[in-house]
């Protein structure tokens, strides 16, 4: 197969994903049913199911998908490291504390954003300290990756422990509760959160594709980039803050779910090469189609209940990511 072939085919995955996601579910449909709910023409209760439930689930889920993989292949490309995934700055962490101390001090009653805002609001502070730790260490406005790299790992650690204490002393409800969050679960999702999900990741997204000439130079390394032109410290503050940012609102709206930053540029990177102007868009279409056909997955594994997201993806991506890695080492 050319690599014109691969890249068409995989292009196509995001649509095999939707049909897949609105006709699978606890009540299978067929795409007559299907296109008869989109016409106006199937039976209300039909169209309930594919409008209002399957349609904006599986449509979440490929733009917090795409998202996920979009931001892991750019911390890949700006650390140069392909273990690198989009938690890695402790962005999981802080987001868990914020959801997690409003489920322990009973705040979500204010209403039904109170869990994602709090969520972000988490995110969003451990952003600010790495990058802050960071910034201090690289002298300036300069940024040392290994520091990057460290302050995440120390306050992903730190929140971690935060976690552990207001679990320990929370009530088993919220315990269980808080514990299926961070599990990751796109089990409420509805039409706001496709709008709000949509508004903020495509233009973050555009933003990273069009720095794909500049992470291309840096990937190989930052002297390199630094003689063809490159901006580098300002490319790797925009993209590295964008990456987070839209990690953070990610695990605002659906919890934390991992594997697919790692899993996905890592075998795009494999089947297509390392090019960013091609590698970010694919990243974007198959991160989001990993992440639909996950979800009809957790929905449909288990007549009766349903899986939380973040199982799925992490009992699907550890046996690719071993394979793949085995392939890379050979």
């Amino acid at each position: 197969m050319t690599a014109r072939a691969r890249v068409l085919l995989l292009a196509l995955l995001p649509i095999l994903a939707l049909a897949i996601g609105v006709m699978l579910g606890a009540q299978p449909l067929s795409p007559g049913e299907v296109l008869a709910a989109f016409s106006g023409s199937a039976d209300p209760a039909t169209r309930t199911i594919v409008v209002d439930f399957r349609l904006p689930r599986v449509l979440l889920a490929l733009v917090l998908g795409g998202g996920l993989a979009v931001a892991g292949a750019t911390f890949q490309a700006l650390l140069r490291n392909p273990l690198a995934e989009p938690y890695i700055l402790g962005v999981s962490g802080g987001a868990a504390v914020g959801a997690v101390a409003v489920l322990a001090l009973g705040l979500t009653s204010l209403g039904s954003w109170s869990l994602p805002l709090a969520a972000l609001g988490g995110a969003l502070l451990a952003i600010v300290l790495v990058f802050r730790v960071a910034s201090v260490g690289g002298r300036g406005s300069h940024i040392d990756v290994r520091v990057l790299l460290l302050a995440g790992v120390v306050v992903g650690a730190f929140f971690s422990a935060v976690i552990a204490l207001i679990l320990a002393v929370s009530s088993a409800r919220v315990v269980q509760t808080a514990v299926y969050w961070m599990m990751g679960s796109l089990i409420t999702s509805d039409w706001s959160d496709v709008v709000v999900a949509t508004t903020y990741t495509l233009p973050a997204v555009a933003v990273l594709l069009s720095r794909a000439r500049a992470l291309n130079a840096i990937s190989v390394g930052e002297e390199s980039a630094l003689y063809l032109g490159v901006d580098v410290e300002r490319v790797k503050w925009t993209a590295l803050l964008i990456a987070s940012l839209i990690t953070a609102a990610g695990v605002a709206v659906a919890g934390i779910i991992g594997f697919v930053g790692l899993v996905v540029p890592h075998m795009l990177r494999l089947a297509i090469g390392a090019d960013h102007r091609t590698l970010l868009p694919l990243s974007f279409l198959v991160g989001g189609a990993f992440l639909a056909l996950a979800d009809v997955v957790a929905r449909t594994a288990m007549p009766g209940t349903e899986i939380p997201i973040g199982v799925v993806t992490a009992f699907v991506g550890v046996p690719i990511f071993l394979v793949l890695l085995r392939r890379t080492a050979a």
